[in-house]
């Protein structure tokens, strides 16, 4: 049986594109999340990881939707061999766990993700820390009153309008609008 396995960060986002990509790839099942890959306990992976059986194919868009550091990875393809299980991306040619090459590409490509995910947190303590200086740092999430938000969806303003009046995005406007 070929497993597929989606992931994207944020409630915000779509799985549509890696559903869509897994099921061209002949997935007969499919697990997804919305959920951070830094996170360890991603209960659709870990339902995938105990799904598969000997001879079984899991299957990914791309690395970085089911580990984001080289450990990671090598530990979860190590678990998939001892089950038989094979791992194979269809972004990334190649990536094919069931051949020699594949596991050497896996391996490379391993690190390069984790490299990649090294310098995007450099980066983003760069821009924190060049905010902190000229003053302009907001210091995360946008913090706003819920009764602030219901009152003004009270008079009638869309959540639309009102995350664009609060700076802050339509998905705060709406868990903001039950939180009480």
């Amino acid at each position: 049986m070929i497993v597929g396995y989606a992931r994207v960060s944020t409630q915000d986002q779509s799985l549509d594109i890696q559903i869509a990509a897994l099921t061209a790839a002949g997935c007969d099942k499919v697990f997804s999340e919305k959920m951070s890959g830094t996170t360890s306990q991603r209960p659709a992976l870990l339902a995938a990881l105990e799904f598969v059986r000997e001879g079984d194919t899991l299957v990914v868009t791309r690395l970085d939707r089911v580990a984001r550091s080289q450990v990671d990875l090598h530990n979860m393809v190590r678990l998939l061999a001892h089950k038989g299980v094979g791992f194979r991306c269809t972004e990334q040619a190649g990536i094919d766990t069931t051949t020699s090459m594949g596991k050497l590409l896996i391996g490379v490509l391993a690190s390069v993700a984790e490299f990649e995910t090294d310098i995007r947190k450099e980066r983003q303590r760069e821009g924190i820390d060049a905010a902190k200086a000229k003053g302009t740092y907001k210091g995360g999430k946008t913090r706003i009153d819920p009764a602030r938000v219901r009152e003004m969806l009270g008079e009638g303003m869309g959540p639309g309008a009102v995350a664009k009046a609060l700076g802050c995005s339509r998905m705060t406007v709406h868990r903001a609008s039950l939180s009480g």
